[in-house]
């Protein structure tokens, strides 16, 4: 069976939004949960900055959850969990304790405070403010959210970066839905998954082309001139009906489209981070989401860099179409 191309917002039950600083290069994405989700997690980066995400181990007893936080900010942007509690909170989603109601946000955070001066971060009135814009429904990707700071091809440093940002894809296949989001801020380089283009990446010394990142590190024999400045951090969304194991699984699987477009990727500077949230009544297998995973996580990181503007200084994969 082949599969059609569908909106990430076609798939029930999760609502999207964004808010960002544009002066300050930083933003955060929600994916906010009508009903409680079950997900994994798949950390294959070195450096992660994570939430909550012990809760997603199969052998813990959590059932689900109630949003999925991607921020920029470094640590910091952890902060921006906060607002979205609030949000569910208002809306009495949460496990309940007594009188009170816990709500349960999961989430990473991409460091990109070197792309303007990083003094302002994602916090709980943005965090507060993506889960307001997601009652819009309306898919956005490049300069926008979790993107909005997102650079690739740092080995050099920023004067020979490009700009990247945020990515959705989705498609349907018969009843099953599986779709993707992504910020990509990597040390390495994006390609084409269908080719071996490369849409983004290192920049030559002249900046009027692009070299590859893989090539320079092996020469150079290091990539610790970047330390710690980059993750790439997204999440599955599906209408499968999966356990929790599956749903790791899934998410495992998904990275596996991070590392047909990004090169090099996971290593220990890195912090990449994939979620997956199931919240139909589908039945699959988790071979079968997580095969159609790892295709919409390429194509979305592929979005990502091809729909990102020119800003900050920086060029996109846009300045040499």
């Amino acid at each position: 069976m082949s599969w059609k191309e569908i909106s990430l917002h076609d798939i029930k039950d999760v609502r999207i939004g964004h808010a960002q600083d544009e002066q300050h290069a930083t933003g955060c994405t929600v994916i906010v949960c009508e009903k409680k989700a079950v997900c994994g997690v798949d950390v294959r980066g070195g450096g992660p900055a994570s939430r909550e995400n012990q809760l997603l181990n199969p052998l813990m007893s959590n059932d689900g959850v109630n949003a999925v936080l991607l921020s920029g900010g470094s640590a910091y942007g952890l902060d921006a969990a906060g607002g979205v509690m609030k949000y569910l909170e208002e809306k009495g989603r949460g496990v309940k304790v007594g009188n009170s109601i816990v709500p349960i946000v999961v989430g990473s955070c991409i460091f990109d405070l070197g792309c303007v001066d990083g003094s302002v971060r994602p916090d709980a009135a943005m965090g507060y403010a993506a889960c307001k814009d997601s009652e819009q429904s309306i898919e956005r990707n490049g300069n926008v959210g979790a993107g909005m700071g997102a650079t690739v091809g740092k080995l050099h440093g920023d004067q020979f970066a490009m700009k990247s940002g945020l990515g959705c894809y989705a498609v349907q296949a018969g009843s099953l839905q599986v779709g993707a989001i992504v910020s990509v801020n990597a040390i390495g380089d994006v390609f084409e998954m269908d080719s071996t283009r490369q849409l983004a990446g290192l920049l030559n010394k002249k900046r009027d082309g692009m070299i590859s990142s893989e090539q320079e590190a092996v020469r150079l024999l290091q990539l610790a001139s970047m330390l710690s400045l980059n993750t790439t951090i997204g999440a599955i969304i599906t209408n499968a009906n999966l356990d929790k194991a599956a749903m790791n699984k899934v998410a495992a699987m998904a990275s596996n489209g991070v590392a047909r477009t990004i090169r090099p990727v996971n290593t220990s500077m890195d912090g990449d981070s994939i979620y997956a949230l199931c919240t139909g009544k589908v039945k699959t297998s988790a071979d079968v989401v997580g095969t159609l995973a790892a295709h919409v996580m390429a194509k979305a990181i592929n979005r990502a860099v091809l729909e990102t503007k020119e800003i900050y200084g920086y060029k996109s994969a846009q300045s040499f179409l």
